[in-house]
């Protein structure tokens, strides 16, 4: 999600250990590079009077977008095994030949797509954040703001506002804020200490002066204050599309644990074991500081981001602890090869095989996997959460809450979901 390089520390690399430095000097510089697009409106339906088929629109970063939403599980052997979507899972365009943006990555799983007569739109696009920038690869990424450079590049804000003026929308989930944060480069970084370094002379990342600034209070007032701006806008886009604060439900959500603590990964941590099988290089203490102060600060800032907006009503989607359970690397699942499945379709699946992206570095080099898939909530998840934005829909009476696995099986082809 990440929209800031990674600072690198110098560090001295035997012979031994090139191969894995390359790697992680690859994934450093290349993870952030999430790109953007913007998404087809479709046929317009229906205007802000309240006729029509109602719509739901989806705003934010990757998490929303539908990131990694091709893959089922994770796999070293082939990657047919898990292969839910194919090659075309994020093929945006109204023909649905190619990605209007590539990279965009607005998966076909993604959790906007709720059914039973309710109609979805995404905006929502990998690498975005609370504003519209350009990538240091020249990629537009809209922002949930009113920026317009033309050619159809619009921030999200925008994008909303044309759209809510011709069709019903009667809710709008926002997920953003991570990649204020710079989370995705913070992440990188940890992956890079823990292949450059090892067991006797660790080098840990929530260490490094830039990534404790990225979550000091004074770096926290700031992506507050930018959340609340850019949840601002989205109300202005609706009363500016002409319809009044009651006329739909704003949902906001947060960010689920992609990794376990320490004590719930099921590999030692080693180079071969933690990276080389399971595609999550962390060393303990940097997976323990990723869910209790990373993560933990990120969600509270968001959340402390919707309470300063002063916007009325507001929805709140607590997906803190939506994948424990079936976290990358935690006990209890495993590789589909480790499970003894041949098959992301066979039954069990879902509840074997881990619901977020291995962390994958040289291996991206040719396909099909893409580096920027690593670490997001794959088809699973993706449907997963779609199950929870239906229950936060409640059949057009939005309401909030927090969703986790509440069960094992899936429930007309999506997993057990409990919004509670």
């Amino acid at each position: 999600m990440a929209r800031c390089p990674v600072r690198p520390r110098p560090t001295t690399v035997r012979p031994g250990r090139r191969r894995v430095a390359v790697a992680a000097v690859a994934f450093v510089a290349l993870v952030g590079s999430l790109l953007t697009g913007v998404a087809v409106a479709g046929p317009a339906s229906a205007d802000s009077s309240g006729a029509g088929a109602p719509w739901v629109v989806t705003l934010g970063d990757s998490y929303v977008s539908g990131e990694a939403g091709r893959w089922a599980g994770n796999t070293n052997l082939s990657s047919r095994r898990a292969d839910a979507l194919g090659p075309t899972a994020y093929f945006d365009k109204a023909a649905g030949t190619a990605e209007q943006t590539p990279g965009c990555h607005r998966s076909r799983s993604q959790e906007g797509a709720i059914g039973g007569g309710v109609r979805s739109v995404i905006f929502a696009c990998s690498g975005s954040g609370t504003s519209t920038y350009r990538s240091l690869t020249g990629h537009f990424k809209p922002g949930l703001d009113f920026a317009d450079e033309g050619a159809g590049r619009q921030g999200q804000a925008r994008l909303l506002r044309t759209f809510a003026r011709s069709h019903h929308v009667k809710m709008v989930v926002v997920g953003v804020g991570g990649n204020d944060f710079n989370f995705t480069a913070v992440i990188s970084s940890c992956v890079g200490d823990f292949l450059a370094s090892s067991a006797a002379h660790p080098n840990y990342c929530q260490d490094d002066p830039w990534v404790r600034s990225s979550f000091s209070p004074l770096n926290v007032a700031v992506v507050r204050a930018r959340i609340v701006t850019a949840l601002r806008n989205v109300r202005t886009a609706m009363r500016q599309a002409g319809y009044a604060d009651s006329a739909w439900s704003m949902v906001v959500q947060n960010y689920p644990s992609p990794i376990p603590p320490a004590a719930g990964f099921r590999y030692p941590q080693t180079r071969l074991a933690r990276q080389a099988l399971g595609g999550c290089g962390f060393w303990d203490q940097d997976a323990d500081w990723a869910n209790r102060t990373a993560l933990a600060t990120i969600n509270s800032t968001v959340s402390a981001a919707v309470t300063a907006s002063g916007i009325a009503g507001v929805k709140r989607l607590d997906l803190s602890a939506a994948f424990n359970g079936r976290r990358l690397c935690e006990k209890g699942v495993g590789l589909y090869e480790e499970e003894g499945l041949s098959s992301w379709t066979q039954p069990g699946a879902v509840d074997r095989t881990e619901w977020v992206n291995q962390i994958r570095t040289v291996t991206t080099a040719v396909g099909p996997y893409q580096l920027q898939e690593s670490l997001h909530p794959n088809y699973w998840a993706q449907l997963g959460l779609r199950s929870c934005v239906r229950q936060v829909w409640n059949a057009g009476s939005p309401r909030g809450g927090s969703c986790a696995v509440s069960g094992s099986g899936l429930v007309s082809g999506e997993p057990r979901m409990t919004l509670t």
